[in-house]
């Protein structure tokens, strides 16, 4: 699957303006808290653990407009805690954001 995510791409875009090393200090901010947070569902064992941090992953995903984000962290929140199919899809969404070109 091939990264999409161009309401992520043009908030990030929008918040940096013509500013390219803001640009990529802010790319490198949301890999970072994005990462943080599913590091957090990864070692998540327990229901309650689990939904505060697939909360605070969707919270995340509004502040930046992220639509796709957003359904992953809407489906770990549907999801029992350590469920691996939705860590995956997470992980993925990371690896290819990480990767884009912005």
């Amino acid at each position: 699957m091939a990264y999409e995510n161009g309401a992520l791409d043009a908030t990030l875009a929008a918040a940096a303006g013509n500013d390219p090393a803001l640009l990529a200090e802010l790319r490198g901010a949301f890999v970072e808290s994005l990462g943080l947070h599913v590091d957090l569902l990864r070692r998540a064992r327990c229901d309650g653990n689990w939904n505060v941090a697939a909360m605070r992953l969707k919270g995340l995903a509004a502040s930046f407009h992220a639509e796709r984000l957003i359904g992953l962290a809407e489906e770990a929140l549907e999801a029992a805690p350590g469920e691996p199919v939705v860590i995956r899809k997470l992980e993925r969404f990371l690896t290819e954001f990480n990767t884009s070109e912005s």
